[in-house]
């Protein structure tokens, strides 16, 4: 039996291929949501109440923790969660798989590599840095067994990325599009389907644990292409693309908690940042999906109802 923590688009993907492949999965979000499938146990439960979770995961071969807070939250809530799922992995046994993001290695001229030290300079990549810290320490220390799967910006049904929200919905609808970053730069773009067959097969490799892991990207477009293809798969307009400043970014800001976020993190967007996800490939033979496979699955599911 798998534990998984978050029910979001890349957590529900790990439950389902599991599922798929016959394992018994239970999912646990605060809501209790998730895809329905025989041989998925949908349990509502706070991650934060420890007691509660040990009691659902002891006799689990693996928890992967795929729960994030709300973004603007994070130095509050992510702590506890993630310091509630560390503990819960090490008193019940079971293999801790966490999914993060490339947040922790600051701003890097040139690909990124798994190998690259932890340099955050921002809020959230300070978080995101600690969690590994705290949690590979407790592998080191033997408690537990811990590797993390780092992924870029996400793409796919349901996904939620600065792409997603920003551009996608927007081309989708045939509205105008206002980027805040550099709409011609190369950019690594991850698959919520990568990521979730990444997670499993770091979690199923012997020398998988206590090292990081990178999601193989779906492309490395830049957002105009992007665009411009997601556009064609929808049969939708061609988009009109236009740069969003920072003032007025920021001006979305005061009126929008989540997005008064996005300016300590543009140093991701206004330059070419490429994820080097080659040893994953090589090790865990994981392969990405091809790039209009995705878009294609983001036009058609445009404007159906959410499960």
């Amino acid at each position: 039996m798998y534990v998984i923590v978050g029910s979001g688009a890349t957590g529900s993907a790990t439950a389902r291929q599991l599922a798929d492949a016959g394992e018994q999965v239970r999912l646990i979000s605060l809501q209790g949501a998730g895809p329905a499938h025989e041989r998925i146990e949908l349990v509502a439960a706070d991650a934060t109440d420890t007691a509660r979770l040990i009691e659902l995961t002891t006799g689990a071969v693996t928890l992967f923790n795929c729960a994030m807070p709300p973004y603007d939250r994070w130095p509050s809530e992510f702590p506890p969660l993630a310091a509630a799922l560390l503990t819960t992995a090490e008193r019940s046994g079971a293999d801790y798989v966490m999914l993060s993001n490339t947040y922790g290695y600051g701003p890097v001229d040139g690909p990124i590599t798994e190998d690259l030290p932890l340099a955050p300079t921002s809020v959230k990549g300070r978080v995101r840095a600690q969690l590994w810290h705290d949690a590979r320490a407790a592998h080191e220390a033997g408690r537990v067994r811990v590797t993390e799967v780092r992924a870029y910006d996400y793409l796919g049904a349901g996904a939620l990325s600065p792409f997603t929200i920003m551009v996608g919905a927007q081309v989708l609808s045939g509205e105008p599009v206002f980027y805040p970053g550099d709409l011609d730069a190369p950019h690594s773009w991850t698959y919520t389907e990568d990521a979730a067959r990444t997670l499993i097969a770091a979690a199923r490799h012997a020398d998988s644990w206590g090292r990081a892991w990178h999601v193989p990207s779906t492309s490395e477009a830049p957002v105009r292409e992007l665009a411009e293809r997601l556009a064609s798969a929808a049969s939708a307009p061609t988009p009109k693309l236009g740069h969003m400043t920072v003032a007025e970014l920021e001006e979305i800001g005061r009126t929008n908690s989540v997005m008064a976020e996005f300016p300590e993190m543009l140093y991701l967007y206004d330059r070419p940042n490429i994820l080097d996800a080659s040893f994953t490939v090589s090790v865990l033979n994981i392969a990405p999906t091809p790039i209009d496979v995705v878009l294609s699955e983001m036009a058609t599911a445009h404007g159906q109802p959410q499960a």
